[in-house]
């Protein structure tokens, strides 16, 4: 698999961002951290908007930067795409002539990207005629967006896109980052301090915290371990794929199928075999010793505890494996001792709550 591969030391008066990273150069990569973690340092870095010494960057195997042997690929020749926190769209064109002047970066014989395509991928058909003091902070971003992928780039970078958008405009763009994520093959770097926009449109990602890499990995693999904060914040969980399988108009549910068996939530208004991702909190996870038929929760799946690591003095969070899926739970110490819980017995995880991506659903089954 082709990766990006890079090595940054910069010191910025009393910050200093020294990591070494390795992601796989497709789909969409969080970086996450809290505020002055360096997550938009290291962006620049990899944009050329910094030079880091010492420093190294590969891209799918072309080298943009080796500093042992001085060499420094400039910023304008990085086939990059930039999606800052604002817009900066410029104000005296219209939307039509600021994607246009996006396309216009781009050697003709290197466009990769129609602008057809793009328009109508981030629905901003009804909006080529306007000024951008005509559009909503949602819709001033997905144009934005649009103009960078015009670029035609090898690597789109995007510094915590909806930072400066209100609830309204958040929810309104999200679908089409996340119609970015399951249509293109460029692969996107996504500055975020949100677990709820790492939990909708990560594959990857790098945790940073003062200017050093903490941890790495599949979004899988780094919301599950216990080492690591993602796994003690109080939104912590897991995220799913799972394949629409059945709809039930008789009790207005719908079911789909993972590894680990079948989940129920209400009824959605989804194709079927249609891949969806799903979110489960550990707060809504809950644990037995036996399959209770007798309980009104559907959602139950036999599963064997992996690690447990305390929270506080009075609370547990528990890893399982449900036939080859992790979850999380967060249960007290006290249950813990009462159901003589231990690593590596079976147990029947009680999903309470069904969070579906795409939908207003979130509900108890």
């Amino acid at each position: 698999m082709l990766e990006i591969q890079g090595y940054f030391h910069l010191v910025q008066g009393d910050f200093l961002l020294d990591l070494k990273f390795n992601i796989p150069s497709q789909g969409v990569t969080a970086i996450f951290g809290a505020s002055g973690s360096g997550k938009t340092t290291l962006l620049r870095c990899i944009a050329g908007l910094e030079r880091a010494k010492p420093g190294y960057l590969k891209v799918n195997n072309h080298c943009w930067q080796d500093e042992t042997r001085q060499f420094f690929l400039p910023t304008h020749k990085r086939p990059i795409g930039y999606v800052f926190q604002e817009a900066s769209l410029f104000p005296h064109l219209s939307v039509k002539k600021n994607l246009k002047y996006g396309l216009q970066r781009t050697q003709l014989t290197k466009r990769k990207v129609i602008f057809d395509d793009v328009v109508e991928l981030l629905g901003i058909t009804p909006l080529l005629a306007r000024n951008p003091n005509k559009l909503s902070g949602g819709e001033k971003q997905r144009v934005a967006i649009a103009r960078a992928l015009l670029t035609s780039p090898k690597l789109l970078l995007m510094d915590e896109p909806m930072a400066a958008l209100d609830d309204n405009s958040k929810a309104e763009i999200l679908p089409y980052l996340e119609r970015l994520h399951a249509e293109l093959s460029i692969p996107i770097l996504y500055i975020t301090h949100t677990v709820a926009e790492v939990m909708r449109l990560a594959d990857y990602i790098l945790l940073i915290d003062k200017g050093n890499l903490v941890g790495s990995g599949t979004l899988s693999e780094i919301l599950t371990r216990l080492d690591l904060p993602l796994s003690h914040l109080y939104e912590a969980g897991v995220v799913i794929e799972a394949k629409v399988i059945e709809h039930d108009e008789e009790f207005h549910l719908t079911y789909l199928e993972f590894s680990g068996g079948r989940l129920s939530l209400g009824r959605e208004d989804l194709l079927l075999h249609t891949k969806v991702r799903v979110v489960l909190n550990a707060r809504d996870i809950s644990l037995a010793l036996e399959n209770e038929v007798t309980s009104s929760i559907l959602n139950n799946f036999k599963a064997t505890i992996l690690e447990v690591a305390e929270e506080s003095p009075g609370q547990l969070m528990v890893k399982l494996d449900v036939a080859g899926t992790l979850l999380l739970t967060r249960i007290t110490k006290k249950s813990w001792f009462l159901l003589k819980l231990q690593v590596g017995i079976s147990v029947y995880a009680r999903v309470k709550s069904v969070a579906l991506f795409n939908s207003s659903d979130n509900t108890s089954y």
